[in-house]
């Protein structure tokens, strides 16, 4: 299903590559930026103190049963002690503790209120500070809250399919939640971002919330609507029911509310601006994203290159002018038996005898042509015949057959850090990229005692963030890729540390990489894709801010033009992608139908317009209404396909712009850039 007031025009009569429809009605007319407005942080600032603050704190937003009893009747007995730090000149913290004088159960939740965004978040962690075992801590909800609507307007959900390696990956959705509706949601395996997608935006009052629930494992939440004009949402972890032992302390899944007036787009461009200002990794101050267009000759199939191939590959693309920003290194560089190839994981070691001198020999060589080095792994899981299952089989849940590492064992944890640290430095490694091609539940779940149920699942989601946080702290200008199978673990907590550059292991098909971009875009802002290197239409399609293609050089018929092309297009328009986002059409996976949107920087006064007709498509042109502009200023706009220039204003691009593609399947790029008056 679509939003209202994206939907696009077609027109069969077009007969210009690129024209302007100063005639059509504004369906909307949004404001000039989409930074955060001050009656939004203030909304923000009152939830916060309504629920964190001294005297004023309503219900607490989170819930749980403690020895059978729901924690609403206990911990409003229970002695809360509530203190505030500033955190900086941005960030509030909030800290309310409240102790069960019977058991010495301790439940702090922690909130951290942004003064510069309309966001809240929190989490919650208890602690047994008593001499005995707790009773049970069940069914705990970090994120138990309720929105009321004032309005006769009925509250609109949107969510997203998550990434299940389909061309249907982050694909969006809206729906009306009526009375008496129920509608849950979890993800699938362990892995966080697969099976269900945990960011919501509820639409209500002319405005709505973003809710967005960040755990590292397998976690469940349900939307349930009541007979009047209330909506409840209560989301956690999805399976808890534990004692703690004396001194033992876990923590919950991060819970986060964001608020927003206006159209439902316009919440969903305060949130990816609040993700660059807040979350997204940063090195030596600034957001840092490589471009990645080369990869290995032998990428398929078996992933095990050797140096010299790696190298004449490299070659191969500097001597056309194509030099990457970066090289990625894929699985299969360690020992592994020919006959299971890259899967074979486990002794996290160069293979001397495809990397002689190791890895190091090819970050040298990558370092002297001005290319950083990014080096894959995947430290979680392991293989029967490998170091790990042969000298620590007791680090795996599996054992010698192999099965998942134990990062939540502080032995093994350690072991790891150590290893990857000094191969980071050793190998040369510029970006490390972690990958998970394993689902983890059915371990945690299987290790666990019928009073422990949950626990080793908190252990490994805890081990795994130590893991990353010790990694960043020795190597402070280290960049980290998240992979696994994809796009599948991309939590708020991941995005924190890490990028996606491969947001789907489902790349090969031009419809699927735009249906992906569409619908991600949303939510997570720098991400990336890549593909052996096809045609413009293709490549096109796979357009993301970090954007990488590839090419077997051994083989013939590389066309290496179209490959500067593609290049060029990039760098002139890939940083564009990091502005404001805006849908132009409906989503579609439809082989007859267009697809549109549009990437905005108001402060620099610059964007573009990707368009796509695709394979069946029998109308020859499409028109846009374009958003975010500032309707008085002057845009000089291209189409780079024709070089087609004309300069207009921001009401005209906004009122209509036509966009012809005469072949199908084909596209089309158009950028502006304001120009004075």
């Amino acid at each position: 299903m679509f939003p209202r007031n994206l939907g696009a025009n077609m027109n069969r009569n077009a007969s210009l590559l690129l024209s302007f429809l100063a005639t059509l009605t504004l369906v909307a007319s949004p404001a000039w930026s989409e930074g955060p407005t001050q009656d939004e942080i203030a909304r923000a600032h009152s939830w916060a103190a309504d629920h964190f603050g001294g005297k004023r704190t309503q219900a607490l937003p989170y819930s749980f049963t403690y020895a059978g009893n729901p924690s609403a009747t206990l911990v409003s007995r229970w002695k809360t002690v509530r203190k505030t730090n500033r955190l900086d000149s941005r960030r509030i913290q909030h800290a309310l503790t409240s102790t069960d004088p019977a058991t010495g159960l301790s439940v702090m939740c922690e909130a951290v209120e942004f003064r510069d965004y309309p966001t809240v978040e929190w989490t919650l962690r208890f602690k047994n500070t008593g001499k005995k075992n707790t009773p049970v801590i069940s069914d705990i909800r970090p994120m138990d809250v309720s929105f009321s609507r004032t309005r006769s307007t009925e509250f609109q959900l949107h969510w997203n399919t998550a990434d299940n390696c389909t061309q249907d990956s982050y694909a969006p959705h809206v729906e009306p939640l009526l009375p008496g509706a129920n509608k849950p949601f979890a993800s699938a395996g362990g892995r966080p971002t697969t099976g269900g997608y945990p960011y919501w935006n509820v639409e209500m009052d002319g405005g709505g919330v973003l809710a967005v629930l960040s755990w590292g494992g397998q976690w469940s939440a349900t939307f349930t609507r009541d007979a009047g004009r209330t909506l409840s949402l209560r989301a956690g972890q999805e399976l808890t029911h534990f004692v703690l032992h004396p001194g033992e302390e876990v923590a919950s899944p991060l819970a986060l509310l964001q608020f927003y007036d206006g159209d439902w787009i316009h919440g969903q461009n305060v949130w990816r601006r609040w993700m660059f200002a807040h979350n997204i990794p940063k090195t030596t101050g600034k957001l840092s994203f490589p471009m990645r267009y080369g990869c290995d000759g032998d990428l398929y199939p078996g992933l095990r290159t050797d140096l010299e191939g790696e190298k004449a590959s490299i070659k191969a693309f500097c001597d056309q002018g194509l030099a990457p920003d970066t090289w990625d290194q894929d699985a299969g560089w360690y020992p592994c038996d020919p006959k299971i190839g890259w899967p074979q994981v486990g002794t996290w070691e160069p293979d001397t005898a495809r990397f002689p001198g190791g890895m190091k020999s090819l970050s040298d060589f990558l370092h002297a042509n001005g290319i950083k080095f990014i080096l894959w792994a995947e430290p979680e899981r392991t293989s029967s015949g490998t170091w790990i299952t042969q000298n620590h089989p007791e680090w795996v849940y599996g054992g010698a057959g192999g099965g998942l590492v134990k990062l939540g064992d502080p032995a093994c944890r350690q072991w790891m850090t150590d290893r990857f640290d000094k191969l980071i430095t050793t190998e040369g490694v510029d970006i490390y990229r972690q990958d998970f091609n394993i689902n983890p539940l059915a371990y945690w779940r299987k290790n666990d005692t019928a009073d422990r149920q949950g626990i080793t699942e908190i252990r490994h989601v805890e081990g795994y963030y130590t893991y990353w946080d010790e990694l960043r702290h020795r190597h402070p200008g280290l960049l980290i890729d998240t992979c696994a199978s994809g796009g599948r673990r991309n939590n708020l907590e991941t995005l924190r540390r890490s990028v996606p550059i491969l947001r789907s292991d489902y790349t090969g098909d031009p419809i699927g990489n735009q249906g992906h971009t569409y619908g991600l875009s949303l939510w997570v802002p720098v991400h990336g894709t890549g593909l052996n290197f096809k045609g413009n239409y293709d490549n096109r399609s796979a357009m993301a801010p970090i954007f990488g293609i590839g090419w077997d050089v051994k083989k013939p018929g590389c066309d290496w033009n179209l490959m500067r092309r593609t290049a060029k297009e990039w760098r002139q328009l890939g940083t564009c992608m990091l502005g404001d986002y805006y849908p132009l059409t409906p989503y579609s996976l439809a082989k007859g139908a267009w697809i549109a949107f549009q990437f905005d920087r108001p402060e620099k006064g610059e964007g573009m317009v990707e368009a796509f007709r695709r394979d069946e498509a029998r109308e020859a042109s499409l028109v846009v209404k374009l958003r975010g502009l500032n309707r008085t200023a002057r845009y000089s706009v291209t189409n780079l396909d024709t070089g087609l220039n004309q300069v207009v204003t921001g009401r005209i691009l906004m009122d209509g712009l036509r966009v012809e593609i005469a072949a199908n399947p084909g596209s089309a790029l158009v950028a502006y850039k304001r120009v004075p008056r």
